[in-house]
């Protein structure tokens, strides 16, 4: 009879340990938070990690997943990106941790020289 629930114990660990198993995927969203999910991003560079239910650590998946680029790398593209846009890219002339006023021109060019050497310097070629 005591036979009867360690066998129910043991039967209902199993399944708990293969529930958890699948594919986790990471990336950083527009606003350069990270995001985790079970699904892809659609559109989005993402980092997968298959996770298996015996191990709780999660390891790199095996399928071809878009190349993880640096924090730096990320700013740096973010960047280009905000400075090649039509609108007004403003900065904290004051030091309030306000952005008050707009770059010039010659400002905004100067910008996006540094925003491409960053990228030159921190990004994975092909990626």
């Amino acid at each position: 009879m005591r036979a009867l629930p360690s066998l129910c114990c043991l039967l209902l660990l199993l399944a708990s340990a293969s529930a958890h198993a699948g594919t986790v995927y990471k990336w950083k969203d527009a606003n350069g938070v990270t995001q985790y999910s079970e699904k892809a991003p659609s559109g989005q560079k993402y980092e997968s990690r298959k996770v298996d239910g015996r191990d709780p650590v999660a390891r790199p998946a095996t399928a071809a997943a878009a190349p993880v680029q640096s924090a730096d790398c990320t700013t740096a593209r973010s960047n280009l990106t905000l400075l090649d846009g039509k609108g007004a890219v403003m900065q904290d002339t004051d030091g309030d941790g306000k952005a008050d006023t707009a770059l010039t021109d010659d400002q905004r060019g100067a910008q996006r020289n540094l925003a491409e050497a960053a990228i030159k310097a921190y990004c994975k070629p092909g990626a």
